[in-house]
């Protein structure tokens, strides 16, 4: 992870430096380390993609809302129907059948639909959280998935955000959006815990899929 911008004094960099500890943690979970690692296979990650496939299902369910920052429905972000495509050609196109949600699954999505129609802070970080994710680790895991385990092209178009074509100005702006937000100390506040708690989601769901493989036969 890269440390934060100890120059930057805006929202972005205060969001980040607060969740760097939950950040940190959530990533060195001991299934994604594997995965990443190529200690698993292909069907390892094809069992992480399914749960995933939920959660963004759930995320982009959500409607616009009155005063919605317009990066919040930037259609160059969305990943649900690049992951379910994804989950085709790894043959796996029947994967709500196959692998069903797990329950840290289920309370994800439970959760982002139930703050679907709140305020925007609380919404706003699991944004955040997610595509800033794919446009950063998320490049190095498309890298990885197709070195350890022979992934495709075809394979890994959740990671081709087709509509951006530099992630690192993308991200540069995103994050300048994030500052110009006009949030108060409350709605600010509000935004830093939801990202905690999204970290805590994501790392219930790595956890989860370990505990798969230590039953498994």
């Amino acid at each position: 992870m890269t440390p934060p911008d100890q120059t930057a004094t805006g929202l972005a960099a205060r969001l980040r430096e607060a969740t760097a500890v939950e950040h940190m943690d959530t990533e060195n979970r001991g299934f994604i380390t594997r995965l990443m690692g190529g200690e698993l296979d292909i069907d390892a990650y094809v069992r992480y993609l399914a749960q995933y496939a939920y959660v963004y299902r759930a995320l982009e369910a959500r409607q616009a809302q009155p005063g919605d920052p317009a990066f919040l429905a930037d259609p160059a972000l969305p990943r649900f129907e690049s992951i379910r495509a994804d989950l085709e050609h790894l043959g796996a196109s029947d994967w709500e059948v196959v692998h069903p949600a797990l329950p840290a699954t289920r309370a994800y999505a439970a959760h982002l639909e139930s703050i679907a129609d709140s305020d925007v802070p609380r919404y706003l970080a699991h944004h955040y959280t997610r595509y800033l994710g794919d446009l950063s680790g998320g490049q190095a895991i498309a890298a990885l998935v197709a070195r350890h385990y022979g992934a495709t092209d075809d394979q890994l178009a959740f990671y081709r955000f087709e509509q951006i074509d530099s992630p690192v100005r993308y991200k540069r702006r995103y994050r300048e959006e994030l500052d110009a937000l006009d949030f108060d100390e409350s709605q600010e506040q509000a935004l830093i815990a939801e990202a905690k708690l999204a970290f805590g989601f994501n790392a219930a769901i790595f956890e989860a899929l370990g505990g798969q493989l230590a039953v498994a036969p």
